[in-house]
């Protein structure tokens, strides 16, 4: 009975001081507006409940994030500050940029720009400063790369006169396939884990949103235009009603950013590649 007890007692020992030894994995999440709105669900009309890393730690407890999410920002803008954004050491790093880059200027660039480290002027050279700027912290961290998502029409729900076209037509003369190709490309250049949402089944753009509620031109009734028969129905931001009520949420809310089933996606697609 006395060897019995001891043995518990010892195992008792042995598995509370490894626990208690085992390290937190810190994970540092760079991204525009889709990573910085896991802290800041108010600002979705709190049609968001969780953000994607708030779904990975929950499902890997051992992994704390770190959340430098940028409203709006990209790839070089993201460069331009790098300095400035207060990175610390982590055991990984997730880069998940590029939707603004497609939106915002025509600055893809080719993979020599990030070969010969051209500077921030394009999205190669940009994740080129990135990406040595996380190598300079922790040679052995962990990179993943994340593609752009595709985009449907997107109607900012705090303010509608912000929105833009969806990815289904060129921006710039770029495709934002363009851009998800690029991410990939530096990926298998540097054999860093590259995620690709861009052609992730059931995130295609008729995935995305399950309709787009706007007038009839004909009638001026409002009416349920599921995709790409809504591509030319217009929208007045001044005069019409936001086009996408909460029965239109599919895997984007607002035709752009997650809802908690697309951001439930990007989480299981993480896990299994940082469970390992």
């Amino acid at each position: 009975m006395k060897r019995m007890l001891f043995r518990l007692t010892l195992f008792f020992i042995i598995t509370v001081s490894f626990t208690s030894k085992q390290k937190e994995i810190t994970w540092v999440a760079i991204g525009d507006s889709i990573t910085y709105l896991n802290d800041h669900a108010n600002e979705t009309g709190n049609r968001v409940t969780k953000g994607y890393m708030t779904r990975v730690t929950e499902k890997l407890p051992g992994i704390h994030y770190i959340n430098q999410g940028h409203n709006g920002w990209t790839s070089g803008r993201i460069a331009d500050n790098i300095e400035k954004l207060g990175l610390v050491k982590a055991d990984i790093y997730s880069v998940f940029l590029g939707t603004n880059d497609w939106w915002h200027a025509d600055t893809l660039g080719h993979l020599s720009d990030y070969i010969n480290n051209t500077g921030s002027h394009t999205l190669y050279g940009s994740f080129r400063i990135i990406t040595n700027k996380l190598r300079s912290l922790n040679k052995d961290a962990r990179i993943i790369l994340i593609t752009p998502m595709q985009r449907s029409d997107f109607v900012y729900i705090n303010n509608p006169k912000n929105n833009a076209w969806g990815s289904y037509k060129k921006k710039n003369g770029f495709s934002l396939e363009q851009f998800a190709g690029a991410v990939d490309s530096i990926g298998h250049y540097e054999h860093i884990q590259v995620i690709d949402l861009y052609h992730k089944k059931g995130m295609a753009v008729k995935n995305l949103v399950k309709y787009k509620r706007l007038k009839d031109p004909r009638t001026g009734e409002y009416k349920n235009y599921p995709y790409p028969t809504y591509i030319d129905i217009p929208f007045n931001p001044d005069t019409d009603e936001y086009p996408y009520p909460p029965g239109a949420m599919d895997i984007t809310y607002d035709g752009l950013h997650p809802s908690d089933k697309g951001n439930d996606r990007i989480a299981g697609m993480l896990v299994k590649v940082m469970k390992k």
